[in-house]
């Protein structure tokens, strides 16, 4: 029997909106340097166990300016970082081996995600993972989420972070929260994910939709 449409559902597209990014970037200058020294100190300093004022008390600095090395706002003087090294009993080459400039990087060929299992998947929704980077501050996990003819629909998923879903084949009613989206081909969601979400109404099956969570990472 075919079930009838909420009539809450919100069109995804109702009117044009103008977007804009927060950050109208470039603001500054690139401190690639600055925020490697200032991650460096940071972790070490939690790996002895130490608080922002024991060390800028170790190094005889103020803690409002360790705080900005820390955090990558000011370029310290070498006179800084050498006291720094000192206070953490580290040579001051280590913190400059750090500078060296890591980016992470994930490559999935096609058809060759990770299946894993997550909620959800016992009533037909199947999650490809197409990689994992971690960043300092966030972590970022991109799924390839297939719903199969005999799936069911699956409105508990909650969660930290944000998430963005694209829908690439087949039709969805997607609710978030109390209101429900209607998801054809092209559409997409950026949402809170930390309320619960997920497929309300299975529109059109098979359907595939790409699935992007960003999250906090947790600091000891």
């Amino acid at each position: 029997m075919k079930r009838k449409i909420p009539e809450d559902v919100h069109e995804t597209v109702v009117e044009k909106t103008e977007y804009r990014t927060s950050s109208n970037a470039p603001v500054e200058a690139n401190r690639s340097l600055e925020r490697a020294l200032g991650a460096k100190i940071r972790d070490t300093r939690r790996e002895l166990d130490l608080s922002v004022l024991d060390l800028s008390n170790a190094a005889s600095i103020s803690a409002g300016m360790l705080s900005k090395i820390e955090n990558g706002q000011i370029s310290p003087s070498l006179s800084t970082l050498q006291s720094i090294a000192n206070a953490l009993t580290i040579p001051l080459s280590l913190l400059f081996a750090a500078s060296e400039e890591r980016r992470d990087c994930s490559f999935v060929r096609d058809k060759q995600g990770v299946v894993i299992e997550r909620r959800g998947t016992k009533v037909g929704h199947v999650y490809q993972l197409l990689g994992h980077v971690h960043g300092d501050d966030v972590g970022v996990e991109p799924y390839l989420i297939e719903i199969k003819e005999e799936a069911e629909t699956y409105t508990g998923f909650q969660h930290a972070g944000t998430e963005f879903i694209y829908m690439l084949t087949g039709e969805v009613v997607y609710r978030h929260g109390n209101k429900n989206y209607r998801l054809r081909p092209g559409d997409s969601m950026l949402f809170d994910s930390s309320a619960l979400h997920g497929p309300e109404l299975l529109v059109k099956r098979p359907m595939t939709y790409l699935s992007i969570i960003i999250y906090p990472r947790r600091r000891a």
